[in-house]
């Protein structure tokens, strides 16, 4: 499955109103993301010794963070191939220019 077919079949799945789309789609994305930082900070804390952090709930909140990153480029009215081949070429500028470590989205 590429990007864009995922894109696509996860938007049939978007029940939110239109007026509101970016705030729900920001504010589900920070909520999500929360839940996978919350399921680490847990095994940091010890919370899984014995049974270890699953990587079946890990990989089920990074799947939820997906679907709101596709719904998002969607309303935005960008393909997510778009958004992650940017993301590429913008890491791969900043590793030539020795510039991956630090802060800033300009750097």
């Amino acid at each position: 499955m590429t990007f864009n077919e995922y894109q696509k079949s996860a938007s049939k799945t978007a029940i939110y109103p239109p007026s509101k789309g970016f705030e729900y789609l920001a504010t589900g994305l920070a909520a999500e993301a929360g839940e996978v930082a919350g399921l680490t900070a847990k095994a940091i804390r010890g919370d899984y010794i014995g049974i270890g952090l699953s990587e079946e709930a890990l990989v089920k909140e990074l799947g939820d963070v997906l679907w709101f990153v596709a719904q998002f480029a969607t309303e935005l009215g960008v393909d997510l191939e778009k958004v992650a081949e940017q993301n590429l070429l913008k890491l791969e500028d900043r590793q030539k220019r020795g510039k991956i470590r630090g802060s800033g989205d300009d750097r």
